[in-house]
């Protein structure tokens, strides 16, 4: 039976310029590959290192690439090895099949949101009225799925996103900051219920998983396995638990060494 591993990818194996956290002398820092080009500039990247492991991955397990990013901006990425037979994206919102959505995993995702959940339109008309023009940048909607801001961080007002936690808790949503991002995701959306369909389409019996965000924390808890780097949300907040490996590594290195955990654990397998 095959081995699943399922990560997410931004600041976990692919990074912007900002989140690379190259602190070693020039000379020193890793040779690195882009891998995401947005409006004709360079976006994201990994090492070299990490894209031959990356590579060797595809021959050692099911790699799933497991995002809150929606189709369209997953699909504007290009990993080195083979093109996964399954991706992830909108937090769990499509299960990519060969690159299309599944229709009838999206249909039961929708079906879920609606009946555990305050509608997307309410919480987008809160954050509309409630964020205040002089930190936010843009509003965006995922997808038809959720809902984020893109804001100043130095701007930002430490108890509005505690605010804004407890007013989605209570309308069964979740509040996540990442970076320069606020997101507002339903709680049924999740990264592990389409890990778990990945892995009874594919028969897999080990579920290797890694991430950096409060919004793969369920992802981590049902995998077997589990890494996550010393930076992002998790990091910040302390977070662990049973069977997550805390990565002393920091940005594009950590992606690296997530890569190597990976195949060392798909090998160790009887």
């Amino acid at each position: 039976m095959p081995v699943l591993v399922a990560s997410d990818l931004d600041r976990t194996l692919i990074y912007s310029c900002a989140a690379l956290a190259l602190t070693m002398p020039d000379a020193r820092a890793p040779r690195l590959l882009c891998v995401e080009v947005h409006e004709s500039m360079p976006l994201s990247y990994l090492t070299e290192t990490a894209a031959g492991l990356l590579t060797e991955l595809a021959d050692a397990a099911v790699f799933v690439p497991t995002t809150t990013r929606t189709r369209r901006q997953y699909l504007r990425i290009n990993l080195p090895g083979p093109t996964p037979t399954y991706a992830i994206c909108a937090n769990g919102g499509h299960l990519l099949v060969d690159g299309v959505s599944d229709p009838d995993w999206h249909a039961s995702v929708l079906a879920r949101l609606a009946d555990e959940c305050a509608s997307l339109d309410e919480v987008q008309d809160h954050l509309l009225t409630a964020a205040d023009p002089v930190w936010v940048r843009k509003h965006r909607v995922a997808d038809d799925l959720f809902a984020y801001l893109v804001v100043e961080r130095e701007l930002l007002p430490e108890e509005w996103v505690k605010e804004l936690a407890v007013w989605a808790e209570n309308r069964g949503w979740t509040v996540s900051l990442q970076g320069r991002k606020i997101y507002a995701v339903p709680k049924p959306l999740t990264k592990s219920a389409a890990v778990r369909e990945v892995a009874r389409r594919t028969g897999a019996d080990l579920t290797l998983a890694a991430g950096d965000s409060l919004l793969d924390a369920d992802l981590l808890l049902a995998a077997d396995r589990g890494w996550r780097p010393s930076h992002g949300e998790l990091a910040d907040s302390g977070w662990t638990a049973p069977d997550i490996t805390v990565l002393p590594e920091r940005g594009v290195l950590a992606g690296e060494r997530i890569l190597r955990e990976f195949l060392r654990a798909s090998g160790e397998r009887p």
